[in-house]
């Protein structure tokens, strides 16, 4: 089994939870990646663009249905009436063509999305 796949089935707990601290960084801190919001939540006021980013910040209802490797790579809530979705995608370095290898950040760009649910 070659655990550096990102599209294996089985990923070993070593490459899980670097993959989890990575994207917490970005996630939680804006940090190792870029983030992006779609235009459907961009169009908000201010006041609800700041706290749908709140929410992905401290977002924390990870379990096995919506995160089954552990990797706190996507989630959906509610934020001021709205369903809100956000996502990591992981991409080479051009951000071009998926990354070799989302635990090792030398060799991708994570790529944070944030948008109404309607959008995805």
């Amino acid at each position: 089994m070659n655990n550096r796949n990102p599209h294996s089935p089985k990923r070993s707990n070593a490459y899980s939870r670097r993959v989890c601290k990575l994207n917490d960084q970005l996630r939680m801190h804006g940090e190792g990646g870029r983030v992006m919001i779609t235009r459907g939540i961009a169009d908000e006021p201010p006041e609800v663009l700041e706290r749908v980013m709140n929410a992905v910040r401290r977002y924390d209802v990870f379990n096995e249905e919506n995160d089954p490797h552990g990797e706190h790579d996507f989630g959906r809530m509610v934020v001021a009436g709205i369903r809100v979705i956000w996502k990591i995608d992981y991409y080479d370095r051009s951000g071009v063509i998926h990354s070799p290898d989302p635990a090792d950040p030398d060799v991708t760009l994570r790529v944070l999305t944030v948008m109404r649910a309607e959008e995805y």
